[in-house]
């Protein structure tokens, strides 16, 4: 067999539908449209009108809800972070920090926010900066010898002080 004969099979291939091409073609004047009406006009798509009873989108429930002040977290669990130390790619002696866990790819983005959870076990002492922590993972990591800073816009929060009597 050679390249030049090579060809399709037969109706493999099919032409343009060509409309408005004169009244032999069979698809001339109105163009396979029919005559005037909504659907004879260009522009004009009525998906979903059922003829004047209530569409079924309207008619069947709405269900779910979104939140639209929903705050999206990055979730690092503490096995997650023992492998790292164990796999020697994080030193538990600096602080584990958002430019760390970026550097790793943790994080996909530094405006991500991460909620550490106490999924797994922790055996080594960690100093770690997040935006959220759960009360039982603070527990542990406390228990542990280490502390948890949280962040708000990546940003440490500063407590309030009390001034002095003036």
């Amino acid at each position: 067999m050679n390249l030049n004969v090579i060809k399709d099979n037969k109706y493999a291939t099919k032409n343009k539908k060509r409309v408005g091409r004169g009244i032999g073609s069979g698809t001339g004047k109105t163009s396979g449209k029919g005559h005037k009406g909504q659907k004879a006009r260009s522009g004009v798509s009525i998906k979903g009108f059922e003829g004047g009873q209530m569409p079924i989108h309207r008619r069947l429930p709405k269900r779910g809800f979104t939140n639209i002040n929903r705050v999206p977290y990055v979730v690092l669990n503490f096995n997650r972070i023992q492998s790292l130390i164990n796999n020697n790619k994080i030193d538990p002696k600096k602080i584990i920090n958002y430019q760390t866990l970026f550097d790793l790819g943790i994080i996909k983005t530094m405006k991500s926010k991460i909620k550490l959870l106490a999924k797994g076990e922790i055996k080594t002492k960690i100093n770690i900066e997040v935006a959220a922590a759960s009360i039982s993972a603070k527990e542990i990591v406390e228990k542990v010898g280490g502390s948890i800073t949280i962040l708000e816009n990546n940003r440490l929060v500063k407590t309030p002080t009390k001034k002095s009597g003036v």
